[in-house]
């Protein structure tokens, strides 16, 4: 009995090894099998996410998808700009670098073997990311927004052809895409940087990022040089010359004007010598000129003491005065002598008395039609008594008068009704006492140097002569 007792023990203890060894079989296959599976155990979480059941590889995508989603969205003036992904950034994951970081996991997960069947286990890892500088400069700029760019401009001061006005300066909508991309770039880097992944992100674009105008409409200096400006601008003086005109505006009078002190400056030297080339130009008192006579030949004077002259220092003085009273002028120029008409510097236009002392002939013209002509007597050539020759104007005209010259016994007095002078005491006037003009007359009874006229041809003259009618004498 006691040998079937203990052979039953023994058959027990080997069944119970047996047992046991086929249990510790089994476990250790069951332990082999789940290191050798490649999926993370039960109650695993990687960064928070729950990895129970799935591979790397599996875990990578999962960590990829969701740490790669999120929107930066920039928005300028309340509307959005552009929307742009971390991959169009130029931000993707770095899957080697992530991968190798969760196979470390399952290596120490796979380590404490035990424990993490029993507990499961909870690993953070760093999600690193790659960076692409042209990728995310090309994709972060202005050019991509969805509002065209404007330029700022500045004030500006502009003329009208009347008065200087400011148009003011305009706010665009450019800035520099370094300011922009340093802001999203900070941003996005602080994204990636954290260890969850993040939520969509909103960037406003700052006003102080836009180019601002140089110059404002408020510019003091640009203020000050459109009223100084306006002052002046308005002057415009027409000096007539009969039917020609010059006319000082602005367009030259600006050249004129200096800045200084804020307060304007005229150039008063500049002013002169616009007086002194208009002079120039012109005068035609003591110059050449050149005269068509009645039979069509032409005569030149080498001086004459006819014409107009402008007194400069007059007309300069006055062009300051018209230019400071800024308005609209029209007026003939400060003469220091005129003569009768002039257009431009025809300073004749058909009014002259023309006398031929060859000929003793004469012809009175008045706008171009010949009022009279006539034959006379001119000055006895000799004994300083030869009528003078030049181009003169009518000093006056006197009715009735009283001719007068010689000294002692050589006195003489003669009344005579018609007295037009010109020159040195030479005139016209009618010689009652003569008979007959013209001829050789002049050279045994000529006058004492005047231009004797039959009494209704000087009657005729005299009624429609005037003031500085030029009286032109040639040879």
């Amino acid at each position: 009995m006691r040998k079937k007792k203990r052979s039953a023990v023994k058959i027990t203890i080997l069944v119970i090894v047996v047992l046991v060894a086929v249990a510790l079989g089994a476990f250790a296959y069951y332990l082999y099998d789940k290191v050798n599976s490649g999926l993370f155990f039960k109650d695993t979480k990687i960064n928070g996410y729950d990895v129970s059941g799935k591979t790397c590889k599996e875990v990578l995508l999962m960590l990829k998808d969701d740490y790669e989603a999120p929107k930066v969205t920039i928005t300028e003036k309340g509307e959005k700009a552009e929307e742009l992904s971390l991959e169009e950034m130029g931000y993707t994951i770095d899957e080697m670098g992530l991968l190798g970081s969760i196979q470390s996991c399952m290596r120490d997960q796979n380590i404490g073997l035990i424990f993490s069947l029993m507990d499961g286990n909870e690993f953070e890892v760093d999600v690193p990311f790659e960076y692409d500088d042209a990728t995310f400069k090309k994709a972060v700029s202005s050019a991509n927004f969805a509002a065209k760019r404007v330029k700022s401009t500045d004030a500006e001061m502009k003329y009208n052809g009347t008065e200087y006005y400011i148009e003011p300066e305009t706010y665009g909508n450019e800035f520099d895409d370094a300011d922009l991309q340093v802001m999203v770039k900070d941003t996005v880097d602080q994204m990636v940087a954290l260890a969850r992944p993040q939520p969509d992100t909103e960037i406003a674009l700052p006003e102080s990022f836009y180019y601002l105008p140089d110059v404002t409409k408020d510019d003091e200096e640009m203020n000050t040089t459109m009223n100084i400006y306006n002052s002046y601008c308005k002057a415009k003086i027409s000096l007539l010359f009969g039917e020609q005109k010059e006319v000082l505006d602005w367009s030259t009078i600006q050249n004129w004007l200096t800045i200084k002190d804020g307060q304007g400056v005229l150039d008063e030297e500049a002013i002169y010598n616009y007086a002194y080339d208009l002079a120039a130009k012109y005068d035609t008192l003591y110059y050449q000129r050149e005269f068509t006579t009645t039979a069509g030949n032409t005569i030149t004077f080498e001086s004459s003491d006819y014409g107009y002259q402008i007194d400069k220092d007059g007309e300069a003085a006055q062009l300051l005065t018209d230019i400071q009273s800024n308005t609209t002028v029209e007026r003939e120029p400060v003469y220091a002598v005129s003569g009768y008409k002039r257009n431009g510097r025809d300073d004749l236009c058909g009014n002259y008395v023309e006398v031929n002392l060859t000929q003793q002939h004469l012809w009175f013209y008045m706008g171009g039609n010949l009022v009279v002509e006539s034959d006379v007597v001119t000055g006895l050539p000799k004994d300083g008594r030869e009528t003078a020759t030049g181009v003169f104007p009518l000093a006056y005209k006197e009715s009735p008068s009283v001719l007068s010259g010689g000294q002692g016994n050589g006195a003489w007095n003669t009344d005579v009704q018609y007295w037009m002078p010109f020159h040195d005491g030479q005139g016209l006037h009618d010689a009652w006492w003569r008979s007959s003009f013209g001829g050789n007359i002049y050279q045994t009874n000529g006058s004492h140097g005047c231009v004797n006229l039959p009494q209704n041809v000087a009657k005729i003259i005299y009624d429609n002569i005037e003031t500085n009618v030029p009286i032109i004498l040639y040879k």
